[in-house]
């Protein structure tokens, strides 16, 4: 997500400082809902053997990722005010909406609501970090909340029967597997023609080109995606994301089209 952030701010002309200041708030509030997360999860992921968590194999204390998730929530503040005030507000609602899933939201049926909400208050961020504040156009940040969306649903498929037993029952788990398989497919193709048929101007060849890709990765991850455990659907979305992002970037659209 930082380096499709960054990207993002590169397409609609952040420059090189804003750029940076994108991915290091981005990364930081990543890193705050990520290690939140494992921390709050650590009994239920050693009850079921997540052999690839850290905490899980005893390489790092909980308080140690306490402590991290701590300091990055901290720094998540000022990293995110180096992009003004309210682009601030909009990534700090994103972060906190984030931890509401870690700590309260990811057992019940609105479980993909914060994805909905942070993955759309991010480019708005992006945006609203330009001279002026501009307002987002509405595209990007339905194209955002759509594509956090797919990402809640593939991120949990390999992971339901291990839920079930822990006792973590998110709408995807509601939903059952065929159900959120074919949810993802229909998030994810959502989101892709959002960002490759909303933004103004032509339709240029490259712009079918990214969506057909995107959707192709998108698929293919799902399907390879069934084998038990296998992260390839989730993975397969964040690639998508980030040739969405590169459509746009090649599109070469200027930035008054971007933000309005």
């Amino acid at each position: 997500m930082t380096a499709v952030s960054a990207a993002l701010a590169v397409t609609i002309g952040r420059g090189p400082a804003g750029t940076v200041a994108v991915a290091a708030a981005v990364l930081a509030g990543q890193l705050t809902i990520g290690w939140t997360n494992d921390y709050l999860d650590r009994g239920r992921d050693a009850a079921v053997g997540r052999r690839d968590k850290p905490l899980t194999r005893g390489d790092i204390t909980p308080a140690t990722v306490r402590g991290a998730a701590i300091v990055a929530a901290v720094a998540v503040v000022p990293l995110s005010l180096l992009s003004g005030v309210i682009a601030a507000a909009l990534h700090l609602m994103a972060v906190a909406s984030g931890l509401t899933y870690d700590r309260w939201l990811k057992s019940t049926a609105v479980s993909v609501l914060p994805f909905v909400v942070s993955f759309g208050l991010l480019p708005a961020f992006v945006v609203a970090g330009l001279p002026g504040h501009p307002a987002p156009p509405a595209w990007v940040v339905a194209a955002g909340a759509l594509l956090g969306a797919a990402a809640h649903f593939a991120n949990v498929l390999p992971d339901l029967d291990d839920d079930a037993r822990t006792g973590v029952r998110g709408l995807p788990h509601r939903l059952g597997a065929m159900p959120s398989r074919i949810v993802t497919v229909v998030l994810l193709t959502a989101a892709c023609l959002t960002l490759g048929f909303a933004p103004p101007g032509p339709v240029r060849p490259g712009q079918v080109i990214g969506v057909v890709a995107a959707l192709i990765v998108g698929v293919s991850g799902l399907v390879i995606g069934r084998r038990p455990g296998s992260r390839a659907a989730f993975y397969a979305v964040m690639v998508a994301a980030a040739i969405d992002v590169a459509l746009l970037l090649a599109a070469g659209h200027d930035v008054p089209a971007v933000v309005g």
